[in-house]
């Protein structure tokens, strides 16, 4: 529903931060999963709602009829082909033929009717087959002005040198770091060890690139026979300082699916 994991994380940590407010205010849930799917569901299309993001030109209206069953191709699609669809199709045909949600409990998660989710899955499912095509020919490039782009190459390019002393001066004081699935630091002086352990260590390397059309640090492992990045580090700017980075290093699933490439020669990396 987001089009990307990093969003996907965020909305799974605010909808089970939502789970706990509730229980402990007594609540009654019912139907436990579909109350936490119906969260979800609306928590991503808040977020996505907020987020800046090309128009999207809505299909032509078809019959309300039971939509064919799903299609191999679809299942194997990428999350920002998904992000390419208007919200009802998209979420019909990701808890349909994804997760494996019946009609009648899509159209509770959703807030609509049976026969408008099976005129939106039909939607949704014509349109991905369309989009599928470009998808294999190649990923978009992601937008980045000249100043952000030079901001992450000089980022980059101090952490391949082991310049962390120049990157902590590059922090602002209350820089926040998000060691995804592990734990959350605040301030400067709080996240100082974070570059201590990489530069202990001697197997990473370092280049500019991007996921799902987000420029990052891909980061890759000497030690793998595969070419492929073990994790990002994706920054944040508040102008000339960094303000948040968010390290994937224990969370590998988060490249599970995506869209990833180099924005630098593979060289640099000494693989």
């Amino acid at each position: 529903m987001t089009g990307t994991t990093m969003d996907g994380e965020d909305v799974v940590q605010d909808v089970l931060a939502r789970a706990l407010v509730a229980y402990e205010e007594g609540m009654e849930f019912g139907n436990l999963r579909a109350w936490l799917f119906r969260v979800a569901h609306n928590a991503s299309v808040d977020l996505a709602r907020g987020r800046h993001r090309r128009d999207h030109s809505e299909l032509s209206a078809v019959e309300e009829l039971a939509a064919p069953g799903p299609e191999p191709a679809i299942l194997a699609l990428s999350f920002r082909t998904f992000q390419q669809l208007p919200e009802l199709p998209r979420a019909s045909v990701i808890l349909k033929d994804v997760l494996g949600h019946s009609i009648d409990e899509i159209a509770g998660i959703v807030g609509t009717g049976p026969m408008a989710v099976k005129a939106a899955l039909q939607r949704g499912r014509a349109a991905l087959r369309l989009l599928a095509a470009d998808q294999a020919e190649g990923m978009l490039l992601p937008s980045m002005s000249a100043p952000d782009r030079d901001r992450l190459e000089t980022f980059v390019t101090m952490f391949r040198n082991g310049d962390f002393d120049e990157i902590r001066r590059m922090l602002a004081a209350d820089v926040q770091l998000d060691l995804v699935a592990r734990l959350r630091l605040k301030g400067r002086e709080e996240i100082g060890s974070y570059f201590t352990r990489y530069a202990e260590l001697t197997h990473w390397r370092f280049v500019l690139g991007a996921v799902d059309g987000r420029p990052v640090m891909l980061v890759f492992d000497a030690r793998r026979d595969r070419f492929e990045p073990s994790h990002y580090v994706r920054i944040t700017w508040r102008r000339n300082e960094i303000s948040a980075i968010r390290d994937s290093l224990f969370a590998g699933y988060s490249l599970d699916g995506a869209d990833w490439l180099l924005l630098e020669d593979e060289s640099r990396l000494g693989l």
